[in-house]
């Protein structure tokens, strides 16, 4: 059994379940649990015709990997992996793009926490590389809470390439950066948009760097020199969210 071929924890099941049930091709519940949060997940399951099996702890943290598996864990089919076709797709479609591009994010738990921050602020989708990235592992689908389930997340062979691309198609790209021409509350974040976060410490790649139309920073006042990029993240987003309301 691969790795990625498996889904835990009550959100990311129940997202499953919402969006894509004819993924789902065996579960497992903990044996003798049958309370209020896994009663729906139960119940779903069972008018999509998935049959639940009951199984001890022992069997369920050996299939997640996990201890954190909420006393539910299904085998999946794979993810269909989406591309460079499919992100020009959902530019033909939207009429004021919103989207963001983790460069580097090779922490399973950051690239969760961030999927969870893109849907919170409506996200139309992800942008990766395919090297030095993580992509759609368990625990993503965990930390994500569902939102793996209801983001698009783009796997891009050259990500510099992409980037010129989405600029090509009136797409603004605003990168996180230590050397900006603005702080983060002085920037025009309206209109088609791209925000570009690099991993903790790295930050954004050069070339990924030299490929944004403007630098921002976020202002710090305390001691610490960088945020986590899942807060980063969090912070760009909803900026962007409050001036485009």
């Amino acid at each position: 059994m691969k790795k990625n071929d498996i889904v835990f924890g009550i959100h990311a099941v129940e997202a499953l379940l919402n969006n894509a049930p004819e993924r789902i091709l065996e579960m497992w519940l903990l044996q003798g649990r049958q309370d209020d949060r896994l009663m729906p997940i139960i119940n779903a399951a069972r008018d999509f015709g998935v049959s639940a099996q009951q199984a001890s702890r022992k069997t369920l943290d050996d299939k997640a990997d996990s201890s954190q598996h909420q006393g539910v864990v299904v085998r999946v089919k794979a993810a269909k992996q989406l591309n460079e076709s499919h992100l020009d797709a959902l530019l033909a479609k939207t009429d004021v793009p919103f989207l963001l591009i983790l460069d580097g994010v090779t922490d399973p738990h950051n690239l969760g926490a961030c999927l969870r921050n893109a849907d919170a602020a409506g996200v139309q989708g992800v942008i990766v590389p395919k090297d030095n990235s993580v992509g759609l592992t368990p625990v993503v689908s965990k930390v994500a809470c569902g939102a793996a389930e209801t983001v698009p997340l783009f796997q891009v062979t050259n990500l510099a390439r992409t980037m010129r691309h989405l600029q090509e198609k009136g797409v603004w790209i605003i990168g996180t950066a230590g050397e900006a021409d603005c702080n983060l509350y002085q920037a025009d974040l309206k209109g088609p948009l791209a925000i570009a976060m690099g991993a903790e410490g790295k930050g954004l790649r050069r070339l990924t760097r030299e490929g944004c139309d403007t630098l921002v920073s976020i202002p710090m006042s305390g001691s610490v020199s960088s945020l986590n990029v899942s807060v980063a993240t969090g912070i760009c987003l909803f900026e962007a969210v409050r001036q485009r309301l």
